[in-house]
């Protein structure tokens, strides 16, 4: 795909943004939306043209890139906006929705003559913004190939994991067992905490041996050994505990409609949906401070 391509790109928040800018940066023209002034006034200082509507957008472009808040909003956005899209265009949904929701978009999009991809990312908005993202995409094969030199303009690694939905089920299990890390490190801290151990020699002594994990190593849930993780800033996301809180509940539904006896998972899911009541806007790593608090007999 050559820069001569066009790309509307609909939803420039966090994660949005910074991948819209990335691709402007690369020399392909975006038309960009989103209802949202504030990320409206950053696309265009970024590079991009913004239009007035999604439709808009997805008129006038051979590519059309998606990155919104769930399901939901995303086939609400298709069966507004796929009518007004040139016949072929290639639809590449980066949300992170359920498998069954990416499923559903990609048969709108084949039912009205267009082709469709789901390709979730991990890497948060420090990924974003570096172009650092892994793409985990579902569709076909040609659709996959058409789409690759877009994505790795934003990611630095892109897995075709399989047909329409399957780039949602492999974000689904990398997030469970992310959020389910996330709980066991911080329990760990805390009980070292206890014990007298010290967060810097936790650190010394885990991040080489059979606990490490990249929970640890590079977002470490406590200030000081690793200076970039959110934990040196105030919990400041980051990835939010809402998000982490969103996926950890597709990973809950999943494992109930598949069968699969996920004790863990749906614990996990439970733990953070009860701190997200009080802490949405902080990065999923504050659970330890949740923990801590609880160890302490506190409820807050």
């Amino acid at each position: 795909m050559s820069n001569t391509t066009k790309v509307g790109f609909l939803g420039l928040g966090h994660m949005g943004g910074p991948m819209a800018a990335n691709l402007v940066k690369a020399g392909y023209d975006v038309l960009a939306f989103d209802p949202v002034p504030a990320a409206q006034a950053q696309a265009r200082a970024d590079g991009a043209t913004v239009v007035a509507t999604a439709a808009e957008a997805v008129s006038a472009s051979d590519v059309v890139i998606t990155m919104l808040p769930n399901g939901r909003i995303v086939l609400d956005l298709y069966n507004e906006v796929l009518s007004a899209a040139k016949p072929g265009t290639l639809f590449v949904d980066c949300s992170t929705i359920d498998v069954a929701d990416a499923k559903q978009a990609a048969e709108l999009a084949a039912a009205t003559g267009h082709r469709a991809l789901d390709a979730p990312v991990s890497g948060g908005v420090a990924g974003a913004a570096a172009g650092t993202l892994t793409f985990m995409v579902g569709g076909a094969d040609a659709d996959f190939a058409d789409a690759l030199p877009l994505l790795e303009v934003m990611g630095g690694k892109v897995v075709h994991c399989g047909g329409a939905g399957v780039g949602q089920a492999a974000k689904i299990c990398n997030n469970m067992l992310l959020g389910i890390s996330m709980i066991g490190l911080s329990e760990a801290i805390v009980l070292g905490e206890k014990l007298g151990l010290t967060h810097e020699k936790f650190f010394d002594v885990v991040s080489t041996a059979s606990g490490q994990s990249w929970a640890l190593t590079s977002y470490c849930p406590v200030p000081g050994p690793v200076p970039a993780s959110p934990a040196n800033n105030d919990y400041q996301p980051g990835f939010a505990t809402a998000l982490m809180t969103k996926d950890l509940g597709l990973a809950a539904s999943a494992l109930r409609g598949n069968g699969v006896d996920g004790q863990i998972g749906l614990l996990a899911a439970e733990i953070y949906s009860r701190f997200n009541q009080d802490e949405a806007g902080k990065d999923f790593s504050a659970i330890v401070t949740d923990i801590r608090k609880r160890s302490e007999g506190e409820t807050a």
